[in-house]
């Protein structure tokens, strides 16, 4: 599973989700599911803002857990 850190990255800047949405030009909606953990699927172009603005890298903000893969059931 992959998991956000924006929230652990804003939080410790003082930044609010409102305040960074409005300085990368980006949907607040979208900022939020991705501060609280809650992306079905990741836009590139949030990324594309959030990287710079926050100074940080890819894997700064971004996590994966092998722990919490799906297990797949193949079909015979």
């Amino acid at each position: 599973m992959i998991k956000s850190k924006l929230k652990t990255i804003i939080d410790q800047r003082k930044i609010s989700i409102r305040k960074l949405s409005r300085d990368i030009d980006h949907e607040y909606p979208t900022v939020r599911k991705l501060y609280n953990n809650e992306m079905e699927r990741y836009p590139r172009e949030l990324f594309d803002k959030v990287w710079p603005y926050q100074n940080i890298e890819l894997h700064e903000l971004l996590i994966f857990q092998k722990d919490h893969i799906p297990k797949v059931r193949m079909s015979k």
